[in-house]
């Protein structure tokens, strides 16, 4: 009864998918085999790039919780709204607005909320 479910869900048709062609193009979007090659080396080099942005995030991330608890250890503030302005200018003119947002993501994820 549940493959009567499944079936008329469309779910079956991808598990039981045998043409190459088919699953290609379920993979990748294309029933063309070069694009469909192309598409799958360009999303391996995206995976190793997300991999990288991943760990550059947390070393950063890291770096700058450092930096916040040795400036709180010797009497300092716990923000320096300069260097933030920096930070968000450089990633604003870099990227735009898309740049700002990302640099108030990275900021947050150095010292957490505010």
């Amino acid at each position: 009864m549940m493959t009567d479910v499944v079936e008329s869900s469309g779910l079956a048709g991808d598990r039981a998918e045998t043409n190459p062609t088919e699953a290609a193009a379920a993979r990748t979007g294309t029933g063309d085999s070069a694009a469909a090659e192309r598409i799958v080396e360009i999303r391996e080099r995206i995976d190793e790039i997300d991999r990288t942005i991943i760990a550059l995030w947390q070393e950063r991330a890291a770096l700058s919780q450092e930096v916040g608890a040795t400036r709180l250890a010797s009497g300092g503030t716990r923000l320096v709204l300069s260097r933030e302005r920096e930070i968000l200018e450089r990633f604003r003119q870099a990227l735009g607005a898309d740049g700002t947002q990302l640099a108030l993501l990275l900021l947050r994820a150095g010292r957490g909320p505010l």
